[in-house]
């Protein structure tokens, strides 16, 4: 019984790892578009002014016209992904 339950615990300590490794690579790729965005040089790096930009922005998608703006914002987004695909290319 021990070890079954010592190879239980080892399971859920590799899922936990890896549902963290999961995360982790999550957020370092929405850092990456913060960066990207050029945001950090906009702000100088405060992140209370970022914090406060990112926060607008979640307002302006909750308003009346939230679909046509995330419709703008992911065209935009496309648009700026295939622009930079093709000089790196």
């Amino acid at each position: 019984m021990l070890r079954a339950e010592a190879a239980e615990r080892r399971t859920d300590s590799r899922v936990w790892v890896v549902q963290r490794r999961e995360r982790t690579r999550h957020l370092i790729e929405l850092g990456g578009l913060v960066q990207k965005a050029g945001l950090v040089e906009l702000t100088d790096d405060d992140r209370a002014t970022m914090y406060g930009a990112l926060l607008e922005l979640v307002g302006r998608a909750r308003d009346d016209n939230a679909d046509d703006t995330l419709m703008l914002w992911k065209r935009r987004g496309k648009r700026a992904f295939d622009a930079e695909a093709e000089t790196t290319a």
